[in-house]
């Protein structure tokens, strides 16, 4: 059998960043349910995703809003403008 050589190449920063982000467990899911049924709290959003535990939604929920796909005001969780983006495709 012949060996086949592949070429090294390298994949562009901005696009390895956001697969990582978005491929992370229940970070896709979390926008989905943001695009489709708009602000949340956080009782709501739990409720919505029971498959979740509250520790690891707390998480995901943090690092969505340090990533600026969410914004958090009074206790209510909604997308950025950057996070409309990511449910235009």
């Amino acid at each position: 059998m012949e060996r086949v050589q592949v070429k090294d190449f390298a994949l562009c920063p901005k696009f390895e960043k956001t697969f990582s982000f978005l491929g992370k467990k229940w970070n896709g899911l979390i926008i989905e349910v943001f695009v489709e049924d708009g602000s949340q709290r956080f009782v709501d959003l739990a409720k919505k995703i029971p498959e979740v535990s509250d520790r690891v939604l707390v998480e995901r929920l943090k690092e969505l809003t340090t990533e600026g796909i969410l914004a958090k005001e009074d206790n209510l969780y909604c997308l950025t403008e950057k996070g409309f983006a990511l449910g235009e495709a």
